[in-house]
């Protein structure tokens, strides 16, 4: 191989990497200043009618924020840690034409709506959670070993009361500030993910890694082990 040809490839690998890295730019600033429909936030509220006007921003931003973190996680699976955010995914998805587009736009392709059922395995599906949580600390600055607050995700549904909805502590013992142990929560410990199932989103990635949903429902009944379980949409 001649020098000539070997300028060559390091020209052309420097022009991809500098053409994606605008790309994922424009793709963030999309996502950054897109108007959700209003149709889509009466829709939410229809079926939570307890939630204000006020109560809705905050989903429309947590969920702005879960297509952030789709789009850092490039391809790989990621979980759903909010039920409140996956229902306004789900009006979201019905209206397709305009789905497809936001997707294209936003995160460079279409993200898709993954039960548990096709999910590879139970181990993979832990990953989907883990790369949520580590993500969604990232956006957010936060800490994801020694975190001082929960991001928005994983803190919304119980901020708000969401029926049904999926309850993540810090402090998961009594006296001891970052306690691993799940099951003496009253909801999961946000840095020991890793219990039931559920939903995710995926981008059509032929990667191994997968991702499921983890959390704990404190609504119905408030499955607060290992044991308990559900999906945040389907």
């Amino acid at each position: 191989m001649t020098l000539q040809t070997i300028l060559f490839i390091i020209i052309i690998a420097l022009l991809a990497y500098f053409w994606k890295k605008e790309q994922r730019k424009k793709q963030l600033r999309f996502l950054e200043n897109y108007k959700f429909s209003p149709v889509l936030i009466r829709r939410v509220k229809a079926q939570h009618d307890y939630l204000s006007d006020v109560d809705m921003k905050k989903v429309v931003e947590a969920t702005r924020d879960y297509f952030y973190i789709c789009n850092q996680a490039k391809g790989k699976m990621v979980a759903m840690p909010s039920e409140i955010v996956d229902v306004l995914w789900h009006e979201f998805l019905l209206f397709t034409r305009e789905y497809q587009e936001f997707c294209k736009k936003g995160i460079g392709r279409f993200l898709h709506h993954t039960p548990t059922e096709v999910m590879k395995s139970p181990t993979s599906a832990q990953e989907g959670i883990k790369r949520a949580w580590r993500l969604a600390c990232a956006k957010e600055g936060i800490n994801p070993k020694y975190p001082s607050k929960l991001p928005l995700l994983f803190v919304i549904d119980k901020s708000l009361n969401i029926k049904g909805g999926f309850s993540y502590q810090l402090n998961c013992k009594s006296g001891s500030p970052m306690a691993s142990n799940s099951s003496s929560c009253g909801g999961y410990c946000a840095t020991d993910i890793g219990c039931a199932s559920g939903c995710a989103g995926d981008s059509g990635s032929s990667s191994g890694d997968g991702g499921g949903f983890f959390g704990g429902g404190d609504s119905d009944g408030g499955a607060s082990s290992c044991g308990g379980g559900g999906c945040g949409g389907d």
